[in-house]
């Protein structure tokens, strides 16, 4: 009987405990702010390499438009950027943009008031690799292409299990696709998820030693960031054409889509002060 309740009370003190401790929680389910969006997807590329994802992209996108409610807008003009048209959108997208997207200084401002107006951003795959010779733009990206290793499989890390656009998203996905790292990154990003870079294959560690920096096992492949007003999400995954077929990666990008759409509040563009696109951050 003594024994008996020995145990009970031990049971009592473990419990009480236990009921401090916090524990991981899955990451909670957005609302749906996309229905009645309208989204600007882009989709110009520089000189130099260009996906041939973008289309499957591009169909995508448009399927998610029909299934979520909102509109989608798609284009490589990059007369799209004035400040007047882009009062029309809750955010754009970039996917898989590469080099210089813009024709003129006017236009990168258009855009750098549209984040400061509290615009939403969406990057896709080898948008780090984009107008490179802007800092203000790398900032606001969190960082800039440097190099990817081949295309094969290899696995990721989620690292924030209770971020909302994490929803649905595997704590270990091991897919094909190309491990991007980046250098000049920017200190305000928060990372979703990793590369976990020791599952790449070692013939590369030559270029991975020398890109890694200064990160050891894990490198950033999916972040978001509050930026000069804007919201700004990224995801490096999404190079082939069957991704953006495949469930598990199509959730992946509707959910860092949703995530920017429940953070819209509305565009003020008085907060838009920048007198050019390379004025120092606020």
């Amino acid at each position: 009987m003594a024994a008996s309740r020995c145990e009970a009370a031990v049971c009592a003190a473990l419990a009480a405990r236990l009921a401090l401790v916090k524990f991981p929680t899955a990451a909670p389910a957005l609302p749906n702010k996309l229905k009645g969006s309208s989204v600007l997807v882009y989709t110009k590329n520089g000189k130099g390499f260009v996906h041939d994802n973008i289309p499957a992209a591009v169909a995508c996108l448009k399927e998610m438009a029909a299934e979520e409610k909102f509109t989608v807008e798609v284009t490589d003009d990059a007369t799209v950027f004035t400040e007047e048209n882009l009062k029309k959108y809750q955010l754009i997208v970039f996917t898989s943009t590469n080099n210089d997207v813009f024709d003129t200084d006017v236009q990168r401002l258009a855009f750098r008031h549209y984040i400061e107006a509290g615009g939403g951003f969406v990057g896709v795959h080898s948008v780090t690799g984009t107008e490179r010779n802007w800092t203000w733009f790398k900032m606001m990206l969190g960082e800039s292409f440097s190099w990817h290793a081949r295309f094969q499989a290899f696995s990721l890390k989620k690292i924030d299990k209770a971020h909302p656009s994490m929803t649905g998203v595997p704590d270990q996905w091991t897919r094909e696709d190309e491990c991007y790292f980046g250098k000049e990154l920017f200190p305000g990003m928060k990372v979703l998820m990793v590369h976990e870079v020791n599952s790449l294959n070692p013939a590369d560690s030559v270029n991975i030693k020398k890109n890694m920096g200064s990160f050891s096992q894990y490198y950033p492949a999916v972040w978001y960031q509050q930026f000069e007003g804007g919201n700004i999400w990224v995801t490096t995954l999404g190079h082939s054409k069957e991704s953006y077929q495949d469930a598990t990666y199509r959730n992946h990008l509707l959910q860092g889509l949703r995530y920017i759409a429940s953070q819209y509040k509305g565009l003020d563009f008085s907060k838009a002060t920048s007198l050019s696109k390379d004025d120092p951050l606020k």
